[in-house]
């Protein structure tokens, strides 16, 4: 391997290309957790496969032939550029089920329409908080329509109280359309 290397091993662009060998191998790395705690079983092995693979192959050969400081600082820019474009990409995939608990004073009948109307399915509970009466109102949403159901939210009432948990399984349930056809979510593992 050292010897299909050996150009770049002495090239004055060693630096960069630990830099973005970094980013790729610490992308992927941040991805596979996040495919991880989603529950991904299939996806998160297939991205770990490709994140070693960029260690051993570059980072690895890269490190051991440099004694160049510059080079260790963009490695370490890499590791952090890395992880931002790891999150980056993660958010704009979107992957997951939220649930957004709302807690309101109103009473929710305008809000219930407005979210069917779009398609959310949600649950009323009737709760007692420090200060009186409240509205629960529960809304399993994936994430990619999450900004859809918070401006919806938001509309309803403008002082809204709500709190949102990432939430790894779910059986059944209405969901928007997306496409032409309707969402369906599978039970990712069995209940007890």
């Amino acid at each position: 391997m050292s010897e299909l290397l050996a150009p770049l091993l002495d090239s004055p662009l060693l630096p960069l290309l630990i830099f973005f060998a970094r980013i790729c191998d610490v992308t992927l790395g941040t991805m596979r957790i996040i495919f991880i705690s989603k529950g991904k079983k299939t996806l998160a092995p297939f991205v770990a496969f490709f994140e070693v693979l960029i260690w051993i192959i570059v980072i690895s050969e890269l490190l051991s032939h440099t004694t160049n400081f510059f080079s260790y600082v963009c490695y370490a820019g890499g590791y952090a550029t890395g992880s931002y474009v790891g999150m980056y990409v993660e958010e704009r995939l979107a992957i997951g089920i939220q649930l957004l608990q709302v807690y309101t004073k109103r009473p929710p009948d305008g809000l219930m329409q407005q979210l069917n109307s779009e398609n959310f399915g949600a649950t009323i509970i009737d709760g007692q908080g420090a200060n009186g009466q409240v509205f629960i109102v529960q809304i399993v949403v994936t994430r990619k329509n999450l900004s859809k159901a918070e401006s919806i939210v938001n509309q309803f009432d403008p002082d809204v109280f709500y709190v949102l948990s990432d939430t790894k399984t779910v059986q059944r349930g209405i969901f928007p359309i997306i496409g032409s056809r309707r969402l369906r979510i599978q039970r990712v593992r069995p209940g007890k």
